[in-house]
């Protein structure tokens, strides 16, 4: 299974020099890194993200984290993939650039439309 992460470009690009992503601000305040899944994924841009540009949007093996992942009720008493360590890299299957359509909406990348969980 596949869950999503939502990075700003810089710190993906600054996780790619260190070879793991230690979190956003917001993450390492919580204690964990937030995920979500293929069906809670706009909801979390919608909510946290509405007015971010330069994003971009990493696929993670779930199975690839081993017991530091928890699921874990958020948004509406929902489980969410939270991440109790740095995400190596190793985890990751692939991470594509977000971009809005003329309306401004949110255009995920084509490996989302790829993916088994994203159908």
């Amino acid at each position: 299974m596949l869950i999503f992460k939502i990075v700003h470009r810089p710190e993906w690009q600054a996780a790619r020099a260190a070879g793991a992503y230690a979190g956003s601000p917001k993450d390492r305040s919580d204690g964990f890194l937030h995920f979500s899944t293929a069906d809670q994924l706009m909801g979390t841009l919608q909510k946290w993200y509405a007015e971010a540009r330069d994003l971009v949007l990493v696929a993670v093996a779930a199975d690839g984290l081993g017991p530091a992942l928890k699921w874990e009720p958020s948004r509406g008493g929902e489980l969410f993939p939270h991440l109790y360590a740095p995400l190596p890299l190793a985890a990751v299957r692939w991470a594509g650039d977000m971009k809005r359509d003329p309306n401004g909406a949110f255009v995920l990348p084509p490996e989302f439309d790829s993916t088994p969980s994203a159908s």
